[in-house]
């Protein structure tokens, strides 16, 4: 029997309420209803050792996925800053160590980049999303959305890095954008994209069959 006709559930498998928020925008269309670890009651600390940001998203959406038995949904996302050799890449979301909030690590990636001129502080976004099936299966996507670190934070949607994120084909930054914007030309939209095309298709089989 088809996996995908026997399940109705998507867990996404992160705690971070800026993605959640997120991906239930960028999945208003997925034929799955989404949940979330907190409405299953699922606490789990997931040890990301992986080197690349694909490599977490499978750790994340297999351990999530074991643990629940549904379908999960992981991604791993981040920033790499050309001036600072793409740091701090796979570690974005724990720069400068664990503690520190998402106002603390942007001011830190600033103090890093201070004295370096606007040609060289070219960066971009990237997220690799990953689905994981009860049955074995996985699935991969992946984003990418270029863009300069301003020299201040502007802006107040989005999370993490969006404040400094500029965006010279809109004059501003990502945290300067609407959501509505945002979704559509973001590294997470681009992949999510690719996602939803992905099950749309796998959905429609299972239908037929």
């Amino acid at each position: 029997m088809n996996s995908i006709k026997n399940i109705n559930k998507i867990l996404l498998a992160t705690t971070n309420l800026g993605k959640i928020k997120e991906f239930y925008s960028l999945f208003e269309e997925i034929p799955f209803q989404i949940t979330t670890p907190d409405k299953e009651k699922i606490i789990l600390d997931v040890d990301e050792s992986g080197s690349t940001f694909s490599e977490n998203a499978y750790i994340k959406a297999t351990a999530y996925m074991n643990e629940s038995g549904i379908m999960s949904l992981a991604d791993d996302s981040g920033i790499e800053v050309d001036a600072l050799d793409g740091k701090p890449g796979i570690y974005s979301a724990r720069y400068g160590g664990k503690s520190l909030s998402d106002e603390e690590r942007v001011e830190l990636l600033l103090k890093n980049m201070n004295g370096v001129p606007w040609q060289k502080r070219t960066a971009r976004f990237k997220a690799s999303i990953v689905i994981a099936w009860p049955d074995g299966k996985t699935i991969l996507k992946e984003g990418v959305f270029e863009g300069y670190i301003d020299y201040k934070p502007k802006g107040v949607n989005g999370f993490g890095y969006d404040p400094i994120f500029f965006l010279p084909q809109y004059g501003m930054t990502s945290a300067q954008l609407s959501t509505d914007k945002k979704n559509k030309i973001s590294h997470r939209s681009i992949a999510s994209k690719k996602i939803l095309d992905h099950l749309q298709r796998e959905y429609n089989k299972s239908e037929i069959k």
